[in-house]
């Protein structure tokens, strides 16, 4: 079966969700894809009963605090399962260069010599450019550069049971990426609030959509399913709010995921 498990569904800056991150889990293989930016990606993790010396694959999107401090917190406990006959192979980290330049650059100024040592020998950063392939849990990715607006980002296309899924990171897609992902059946896309509270969260501002906004663009693209994640957090029923506002702009099935939510692909 493969699916994908929201560990996070939040904005950089919230509370009471976990930033985005999430599992494409093919069988019992798994590709973590982004970490969030705390501790709290080794619960979520646990919370699903996956444990560290069970992580082998993780993709970054981009070098932003929300989506690779948390990796800082996996690989301080990592750190003693690296070499050890509980750990024998590598960490594959894939990633973009300005995350593969800054990953290394973070945790030799946190930890002890001898965690450090067993980190770089423990870890295998695999740098990714636009449409450049890579394997993971069993499955093709193909890396798509989402022409961003901010830090370079990295999105990417895989097939999951036999449908076409686009993972497009955390800003609102850049027009020149619509010919890659027209069609799709599925697009995983943020949407960090409704039209009408955009003057209070200025989404345009930090280069992230409305619920609108991204919907219109979307529908125009005849994409079949899509998926809305990166949220502001002060609505209890958000699930609610966000799909009835979604059914207004977008013809086709739209998913609106809280944290822990499994979307069956």
């Amino acid at each position: 079966m493969k699916e994908i498990i929201m560990l996070g569904t939040g904005h950089g800056f919230t509370y009471d969700l976990y930033n985005t991150c999430f599992l494409i889990k093919n069988n019992k293989e798994f590709l973590l894809v982004d970490t969030g930016g705390g501790a709290e990606i080794v619960r979520r993790l646990k919370q699903e009963d996956i444990d560290l010396k069970d992580v082998h694959e993780i993709f970054i999107s981009h070098c932003h605090t929300d989506h690779i401090l948390g990796l800082m917190w996996m690989l301080k406990k990592m750190s003693k399962l690296f070499g050890t006959a509980e750990y024998t192979e590598k960490l594959s980290i894939y990633c973009n260069s300005e995350v593969a330049e800054a990953i290394p650059a973070i945790y030799s100024h946190l930890f002890p010599a001898k965690a450090i040592k067993s980190i770089d020998d423990g870890i295998e950063i695999h740098v990714l450019a636009d449409g450049d392939k890579f394997n993971a849990a069993g499955l093709e990715f193909t890396t798509i550069d989402m022409k961003a607006g901010k830090n370079a980002l990295l999105g990417f296309e895989v097939m999951l049971n036999d449908k076409r899924v686009c993972f497009l990171g955390d800003e609102e897609c850049n027009p020149e990426i619509y010919p890659k992902i027209e069609n799709a059946d599925y697009v995983m896309h943020e949407a960090f609030c409704l039209e009408a509270e955009e003057a209070i969260f200025k989404p345009y501002e930090k280069h992230h959509s409305t619920v609108k906004s991204v919907c219109e663009k979307m529908n125009s693209l005849n994409i079949k399913n899509l998926i809305l994640y990166h949220t502001e957090e002060t609505h209890e029923n958000k699930k609610e709010l966000y799909t009835e506002e979604a059914k207004q702009y977008f013809k086709n099935n739209v998913i609106v995921p809280d944290d822990f939510d499994v979307i069956e692909i």
